[in-house]
């Protein structure tokens, strides 16, 4: 079947349907802008034309396979299903501001295998299609609709590493952008990397306006290769060469995420070693506090190191933010859910 978003086999079967230009850019918009169901937008085709359309577009790849809504923050994660019967999660977050952000996933499991992430303990990853990214947004969208509410913000900090599956990326960033379809602003959507430095540099050509976030999580390279195993492949000074140029691209300081882990990376040693890192970069750096995983080692750093931590940082100049984690009551860290459905599945609580 054909995916909605497919400019060049949509207007194929548009001509083969003899159907006006008009009557399916009112489809798109009433399904991405607007919200509404499927059924709902083929309503705006002409009747002689509505099943044959129907018959041939996908609207949707994924199933809902469950819903858990925070108690605490009204932070939603859902756990999709694709045809193949693997499980995904995306989670909204209703921001306090009024705006609403979707963190979306690009990949079932992640090769990268960072030791503090649930995701990296599935293993091996499996690419997500531009129309599984896509879909996640899609049926966020129309769950908020009964709210008033729709997604403003696209982060891409869910499920596996999004340049390890680029191309699939950009398609669909590509679209979330697109005034054809979601129409959302370039500075609306941001794509969170381990690091994988040429393809930073390519993906900051094509989308000079998207947000890149760094997840560094230590400037010690020792330290770094303990916790990120890809670090390795791409030593700190290579990946520091390709945040420049990304950010010489962008004209716009880089996001530095960095986890905090007891112990790890966070202390005295640690913040010299990343002030000396980013040096004169002009860098955003976001402190995470860390959700605990059963069976992982690590530890979170405490509320009053994460500040001492912050406060190191913003006497050298730097903007700091303490990222507020929603939705812990619901496994909300990117994998916690999936992998609990998955030992359940298999009859382990």
């Amino acid at each position: 079947m054909i995916p909605l978003h497919d400019d060049v086999a949509l207007g194929a079967l548009r001509r083969q349907l003899r159907l006006d230009p008009e009557p399916l850019r009112q489809l798109r918009n009433a399904f991405y802008k607007k919200r509404l169901p499927a059924e709902k937008a083929l309503e705006r085709l002409p009747l002689a034309q509505r099943s044959a359309f129907a018959e041939a577009v996908a609207f949707h790849t994924l199933t809902v396979h469950s819903r858990h809504d925070s108690q605490l923050d009204g932070a939603s994660k859902l756990i999709f299903q694709t045809a193949a019967g693997k499980l995904l999660e995306s989670v909204i977050l209703r921001i306090q501001t009024g705006r609403t952000t979707l963190c979306v996933s690009s990949q079932v499991g992640c090769a990268v295998r960072c030791g503090f992430c649930a995701t990296g303990q599935m293993g091996r990853a499996l690419d997500l299609g531009c129309d599984e990214i896509l879909d996640q947004i899609v049926q966020a969208n129309q769950l908020l609709r009964a709210e008033e509410r729709g997604v403003r913000n696209v982060v891409f900090m869910g499920m596996g590493e999004p340049l390890h599956n680029e191309d699939a990326v950009a398609l669909a960033i590509e679209t979330i952008v697109s005034p054809r379809a979601f129409g959302l602003a370039p500075a609306h959507v941001l794509v969170s990397t381990v690091g994988i430095p040429e393809a930073m540099v390519r993906f900051a050509r094509r989308f000079p306006d998207v947000g890149i976030a760094l997840s560094l999580h230590s400037a010690r390279q020792a330290v770094r290769e303990k916790i990120i195993p890809l670090a390795r492949r791409y030593p700190l000074p290579v990946l520091r060469e390709a945040i420049l140029e990304a950010t010489t691209i962008q004209g716009k300081p880089p996001m530095i995420e960095y986890l905090l882990l007891a112990g790890v990376n966070d202390t005295d040693a640690d913040l010299q070693a990343l002030l000396g890192y980013l040096g004169e970069l002009p860098a955003h750096v976001n402190l995470i506090p860390y959700n605990a995983i059963a069976g992982v080692e690590f530890v979170g750093t405490s509320e009053g190191r994460r500040n001492e931590f912050a406060a190191g940082l913003t006497s050298a100049g730097f903007r700091v933010t303490i990222r507020h984690s929603l939705g812990r009551d619901v496994a909300a860290a990117c994998g916690q859910l999936v992998q609990r459905q998955l030992l359940v599945g298999k009859g382990t609580a």
